[in-house]
């Protein structure tokens, strides 16, 4: 898969050369371009904003530079074209998955108080929201698109990765636990280590409910929302003893803290 990305601040794009995306990136799953949109201006100056016809606070983009970036990019509209925009259609793991079924995407960054009408109406296929609030700029959610879509590109990731995930079925996910079995006080729920696969199943599936159903239960449908289970033992709560325990788990917590550097 090829995302390119068409922005005033290529810059801000660093992250994307970091982790898994840029391991991606180096075993060729997948292709990320980021393009500054200044290249393209014709203004002496490469001023890409102005003020908007019928007055209003701010700039916005002007249309030239961002028309001639898209064709100098995406000459034969391969590519699907998205404008990172509020007024779009929200951001969701279905669509994720259809993105990652493309070849090749175009996310076009807007900035200021947005981007000329007519670029929209002329070249762009979509808009898209990464969720109900407003940002300064198209950066931030273009990096939240790149990072979401990656993960189904195969290759990138570990197909039991993408599996019981949030999200996954219309679920969140299960509380996780790693290593030490206690913490704090805090035990971690006896059936993730008794080596029983059917009973730590069981588990999962009835935490994802009772989460789903107390965070998002807009993702469950009526009969899941009524659906009946039976809760398996949670993590047990070990009160710890006046001035002994808390003091060997604070001085634990105080040898882990990372060392100042001044002299």
């Amino acid at each position: 898969m090829r995302i390119d990305i068409l922005t005033l601040f290529p810059e801000m794009f660093t992250p994307l050369s970091e982790s898994i995306i840029q391991r991606a990136r180096e075993a060729g799953a997948i292709t990320v371009c980021v393009h500054d949109i200044r290249e393209y201006s014709l203004d002496k100056h490469k001023k890409c904003d102005d003020y908007p016809f019928g007055g209003g606070a701010g700039m916005l983009m002007t249309p030239q530079p961002i028309a001639s970036a898209i064709t100098a990019v995406d000459p034969n509209h391969e590519a699907l074209r998205i404008y990172l925009s509020p007024k779009g259609k929200v951001l969701s793991q279905p669509i994720v998955r259809e993105y990652a079924k493309k070849e090749r995407l175009l996310l076009l960054c807007g900035h200021y108080e947005g981007v000329d009408q007519r670029v929209i109406d002329l070249f762009i296929d979509e808009e898209l929201s990464v969720g109900d609030y407003v940002l300064t700029g198209g950066e931030l959610p273009a990096m939240i698109v790149t990072d979401a879509v990656a993960r189904y590109v195969e290759g990138v990731l570990n197909v039991a990765s993408l599996q019981n995930e949030s999200h996954t079925e219309n679920r969140l996910e299960y509380p996780q636990y790693t290593r030490p079995q206690e913490f704090m006080g805090l035990s971690v729920p006896e059936v993730l280590v008794s080596g029983d696969h059917k009973k730590v199943e069981q588990w999962r599936r009835e935490e994802s409910l009772i989460l789903t159903r107390k965070r998002r239960p807009d993702l469950l449908t009526e009969e899941e929302r009524q659906e009946s289970y039976t809760t398996l033992p949670k993590p047990k709560v070990k009160r710890r003893k006046r001035g002994t325990s808390q003091s060997n788990q604070e001085s634990t917590l105080n040898a882990v803290q990372p060392q100042s550097e001044d002299k």
